[in-house]
């Protein structure tokens, strides 16, 4: 499956679009927390408007909303990326061991698979975060586990039709080990299946965080997009929430419309008939 990503990249506004918006906000998030101030100073300038000392103001308790805002969107940002990180290793390892080795090892796995795919996840997740309040390292892990199979099946499959292509049983005639068969020819025409499911991960774990987080299961000293819009809500009925709770749900539509835009990209060069649609 090896297609032009760049050639397409080139052709698809939406998808460049989407590229640059994830790039500034990953670029936003790395340097704006070191000259925004500490986000957990308190003072008694509670519900200040936007002014030059306070960019987007202050909350109830007189702390930076800018300077909370530019964490935040790091730490969701972290749970993104981790995620897509994790769960997509996790996919691979398990689909394409389960497609390459096959027999009963297969069997086993996809039964494992199974399993996870019928369990209702974001009620799992909700439970567990009610009791153990996940941090963000916590909160990675949780989501990563209840992310990975949708992406092993798909991989397993791409997998099996791999394996009968004629370039592989031509390396098979010529004597190659599997472990070469598996690192030079059946990882690398996955790469576009990968990318997409990266992308269906972390879109995910933006989406799974912030809704933990907005719903008051999370710890409570993380300070993430959706904590923001957390303790925002409870003050919706005075003007404060313009600047307070507008901004982190802005930057969260942004990461997944980025996440969205590159997404339909990778969908489309893996079934070019989507192009049509």
């Amino acid at each position: 499956m090896h297609i032009s990503v760049k050639d397409n990249l080139k052709r698809d506004k939406s998808a460049r679009a989407g590229l640059a918006i994830i790039a500034v906000l990953i670029l936003f998030s790395m340097i704006t927390p070191f000259f925004s101030g500490n986000p957990e100073a308190f003072s008694r300038s509670i519900f200040l408007r936007p002014g030059l000392n306070n960019i987007l103001g202050t909350n109830d308790l007189g702390q930076d909303i800018f300077s909370r805002l530019a964490h935040g969107l790091r730490t969701s940002l972290m749970v993104s990326i981790g995620v897509g990180v994790i769960a997509t290793s996790i996919s691979l390892l398990m689909g394409v061991s389960s497609g390459f080795i096959g027999g009963i090892y297969d069997i086993i796995v996809m039964r494992i698979i199974d399993a996870f795919l019928v369990m209702p996840s974001i009620i799992i997740l909700i439970l567990l975060s009610v009791f153990i309040r996940p941090a963000t390292v916590t909160m990675i892990i949780l989501i990563s586990l209840l992310c990975w199979p949708e992406g092993a099946r798909i991989i397993r499959g791409q997998t099996l039709a791999l394996k009968e292509k004629r370039h592989i049983y031509s390396a098979r005639t010529f004597g190659a080990k599997k472990t070469y068969i598996l690192f030079r020819h059946i990882i690398p025409d996955l790469g576009n299946i990968i990318v997409v499911s990266f992308i269906h991960n972390a879109r995910t774990a933006v989406f799974l965080e912030a809704g933990m987080a907005f719903i008051g299961i999370s710890s409570i000293t993380t300070i993430s997009l959706g904590t923001i819009m957390h303790n925002a809500f409870k003050f919706y009925y005075l003007p404060v929430w313009l600047w307070w709770f507008l901004p982190p749900g802005i930057l969260l539509s942004m990461i997944l419309l980025s996440f969205t835009f590159l997404g339909n990209l990778m969908e489309k060069l893996i079934d070019p008939r989507l192009n049509n649609a």
